[in-house]
């Protein structure tokens, strides 16, 4: 195991590592978790979940109110520019492709055929930079999962010529075998951005994923919001593109394999196995889609304060939370509806504030440097972070490790804390013993089958090899009976996930975001002060990433 000891290698055996534990707080350190302030973190989220900034779509005036009050923020706080060149602001260039696509998008097999209506049955865009994207008469075939996965010896595909054909996808990756797929827990191969992705590399016109809600952790309305209106990417983006993307409701699909002569539920039994075949289904598809292009350019919003070590100071624990949302859509009637995220995820800017702050207050820097990063368009695909993840301001061997905030608690303390993604790295280490001084138990996320760890900003670092954070409310609420904080989040989620009317009220209680706030500074605090880097766990999938940063560094 290769880990960094003030500057320089170390080794050390597993039973050696597992005894290092944090100090406790210094009496400094504590007083800096006590400058986080309730009043300022509603304050935060006040101004930037507000009708003013329009729900900070990237590339809009609000966008730009947004990462300019983060700027001013940083700036009072007293961090330095983080960016290139010494700027407050990273450019991220994009792309918008508003797609509209016809009323019915018809399947047809012989003289016989089945009209899918749009928003009902289906959605689908396109993130070409073309006027027109299209697929004629194109063949539709059932890929399954559509995994390809060596370690697993999982091959969805044997081989079959897809070039040219629609690809139908079940949503997440197989769960019933534990040994497989880490079971229950979703792997980036069941995110529906890796099912795009491997459609284009094998030459496919279009994919078509299969919604269900808990295939997906959401409901459609969740889809008809997300993927409706303008889609971006990256300007910079390179490789295979589908021409079409598409989702299609459960009850879609079943019409689409019935008028091939197929069943659904017994092409997606068949779907489980590793001998599974793509299966054509003798149906065909034509789509024509007008696209609206448009360049806009947006920014990730970095402060930095230095590290007070000659040698670590060089490396960086980089803290992230994404200032984006959905903007303004047009809603019922004629009117508009402005989607202020305000849990989503001006909250998580709050506490990356607060956070900021608390560095701020203590009186000696800690040894490495702390980079914040108010990152742009994650709601389009983690965009502001890859982008990032690119252009780092220091090589990715350099950063200690990354700590997401996406949400926070809104329903008070609790007596627990979720780790998304608990297992995978030595960070777990820190957390169960920060929480422990919190009188707070770490538990695993409550539904891995969310896939939640390869859905918010952190995915970005993990993929070039850093060790990642991502913790999640807790729902054992103090005060509260049984399942009351399991309840109250699920009951937001179904109201309010991605939808108009997620804004601050005066319910919101924010002990327990700003306990989670504490405990996030002092895991940072804890990691750039160690004379060890986090690592992955051994055999993670994550893992030969980071051991490809280090040796780029000569380590």
């Amino acid at each position: 195991m290769r880990l960094i000891l003030a500057g320089t290698l170390a080794t050390l055996t597993a039973a050696s590592l597992a005894i290092i534990r944090p100090a406790l707080l210094t009496e400094d350190e504590r007083a800096a978790t006590q400058t986080m302030r309730e009043s300022r973190w509603r304050a935060d989220v006040r101004f930037l979940s507000s009708d003013l900034l329009e729900g900070r779509a990237p590339g809009t005036r609000g966008d730009e109110l947004a990462r300019g009050y983060v700027a001013a923020r940083f700036e009072a706080i007293g961090l330095e520019p983080g960016a290139q060149g010494g700027a407050w602001e990273q450019p991220v260039e994009l792309v918008g492709v508003r797609s509209q696509a016809p009323r019915e998008l018809r399947v047809k097999r012989g003289k016989d055929d089945v009209a899918l209506k749009l928003s009902d049955d289906y959605i689908a865009w396109s993130n070409r930079g073309e006027k027109e994207s299209r697929i004629d008469d194109a063949e539709i075939v059932f890929v399954g999962y559509g995994i390809v996965a060596p370690e697993y010896a999982w091959d969805d595909f044997k081989g079959a010529d897809l070039r040219g054909k629609v690809l139908l996808f079940m949503n997440n990756d197989p769960e019933r075998d534990p040994g497989l797929f880490a079971g229950k827990r979703r792997l980036y191969y069941g995110r529906w951005d890796y099912k795009y992705e491997i459609a284009a590399a094998r030459g496919a016109a279009a994919a078509i994923v299969i919604h269900t809600t808990p295939s997906a952790g959401y409901s459609w309305s969740v889809v008809q919001n997300s993927w409706s209106g303008e889609q971006l990417s990256l300007a910079a983006s390179s490789g295979p593109e589908l021409a079409v993307k598409a989702w299609a409701t459960e009850e879609a699909c079943r019409r689409i394999a019935r008028l091939g002569g197929q069943d659904l539920d017994a092409l997606r039994a068949r779907a489980e196995r590793r001998d599974f075949r793509p299966v054509p289904l003798g149906v065909s598809a034509s789509l024509r889609l007008e696209n609206e292009v448009a360049r806009r350019t947006s920014a990730n919003v970095i402060g930095r304060l230095p590290g007070s070590d000659p040698q670590l100071a060089k490396e960086a624990v980089l803290f992230t939370a994404h200032h984006d949302h959905y903007g303004s859509r047009p809603g019922p009637n004629g009117t508009s509806e402005i989607y202020n995220g305000a849990l989503d995820n001006a909250a998580g800017v709050a506490s990356l504030l607060a956070v900021a702050e608390a560095f701020a207050a203590l009186p000696e820097r800690p040894h490495r440097s702390i980079l914040f990063a108010s990152v742009t368009a994650e709601e389009q695909g983690l965009l502001g972070s890859l982008h990032l993840s690119r252009h780092l301001p220091v090589p990715a061997g350099l950063v200690a490790a990354n700590v997401n905030i996406d949400g926070a608690s809104i329903w008070g303390r609790t007596r627990d804390v979720s780790v998304i993604g608990l297992g995978k790295s030595s960070l777990d280490d820190w957390v169960r013993a920060l929480a422990e001084m919190q009188g707070r138990s770490v538990v695993p996320e409550a539904y891995p089958d969310k896939g939640s760890y390869y859905r918010s900003d952190h995915l970005s670092f993990a993929r070039i090899g850093v060790p990642s954070a991502y913790l999640e409310a807790g729902t054992d609420v103090r005060n509260r009976p049984p399942g009351w904080g399991r309840d109250q989040r699920q009951a937001w989620e179904d109201a309010h996930y991605h939808q108009p009317s997620d804004d601050l009220t005066p319910e919101w209680d924010l002990s327990g975001a700003i306990e989670d706030a504490q405990l996030l500074f002092m895991l940072g605090l804890k990691v750039a002060n160690a004379p060890l880097a986090p690592t992955w766990r051994p055999g993670d999938e994550f893992e030969s990433a980071r051991k490809k940063a280090l040796a780029e560094l000569g380590r």
